[in-house]
């Protein structure tokens, strides 16, 4: 996953003559992915996950829901195709 496919704004707003984009949908999946993964039980066990690692985990969980989003906005189109 590039930087460059990021999944656009997470919450893409227009105003007046400028459109602001704030955080990128990578980053709002990547934010809740942490979320999960420091309130799982076993992440207290600090010798196992350090901060580096936990965000390295959320970020392939981003990319993975980003590629996920691809297959399957194909896959609605094609059965939107076939109706």
């Amino acid at each position: 996953m590039s930087i460059e496919d990021n999944g656009g704004p997470a919450f893409p707003a227009q105003f007046w003559d400028e459109r602001a984009t704030g955080m990128t949908l990578r980053d709002y999946f990547a934010a809740k992915a942490l979320a999960g993964l420091v309130a799982h039980p076993e992440c207290d066990e600090i010798e196992l996950h350090t901060a580096a690692s936990l965000a390295y985990e959320a970020y392939m969980v981003a990319d993975a829901m980003l590629e996920a989003r691809k297959v399957l906005a194909g896959s609605y189109q094609s059965v939107r195709k076939r109706n």
